[in-house]
């Protein structure tokens, strides 16, 4: 898809007014603490990545994450600073994208978003902001919070930074509060997105 089409995406998903807050999509309680342990052990100086695979691995054992987190989690570790394999990273969103259609149910959009976002994360990360802009909008598709709306912004104000602002700016205009708050935030807090920042001040 040529990149005008996917700005036309983008449009239409933000004109859908189902947008989930910050607490309306919270998984299983067992699977956020998994999740979060993970995220405090890669906070840690050192972080060994065969630490961080042995506690999702274990997680995963014990049920306290279904195969989608687990592999969401695996790709989390696979494309970190630290570690950097960016095939690996690819490989596990193949997964866990099969795995979110095997487990269906009411989670299927949510789990597909992830699997996108994993990939769009590694695109832009390889410098393919295009792609990566792809990826990201298939995931605002499918689930449209904060996070996947800032991940768009994030590689389209690469490719079309006039466009990312227009974007930013209907998004102050006429979005719920606490998408537009937390919109705001990561602007003011990513690096990637700091020539947006003047939209903040209009």
């Amino acid at each position: 898809m040529g990149y005008r089409g996917i700005l036309e995406r983008i449009r239409r998903a933000v004109e859908r007014t189902d947008y989930l807050t910050p607490t309306s999509h919270i998984a299983d309680p067992r699977q956020q603490e998994a999740l979060a342990d993970l995220a405090a052990l890669m906070r840690t100086p050192g972080f060994d990545a065969s630490d961080g695979i042995s506690l999702v691995r274990e997680a995963h054992r014990d049920g306290r994450l279904d195969r989608v987190k687990m592999l969401s989690a695996l790709g989390v570790i696979a494309a970190s600073p630290q570690v950097r394999d960016y095939a690996e990273a690819f490989r596990l969103a193949s997964q866990q994208e099969l795995a979110a259609l095997d487990l269906g149910g009411d989670g299927l959009d949510a789990n597909l978003a992830s699997a996108y976002r994993h990939r769009g994360v590694v695109s832009y990360l390889m410098g393919h902001y295009e792609v990566a802009l792809e990826s990201f909008t298939a995931a605002l598709e499918r689930e449209r919070t904060a996070e996947n709306l800032g991940n768009v912004l994030c590689a389209l104000v690469h490719e079309d930074p006039e466009s990312a602002a227009e974007l930013l700016r209907d998004v102050r205009d006429g979005f719920p509060t606490e998408i537009r708050t937390a919109l705001e935030e990561r602007v003011r807090e990513d690096g990637d997105l700091k020539a947006l920042r003047n939209v903040l001040a209009e």
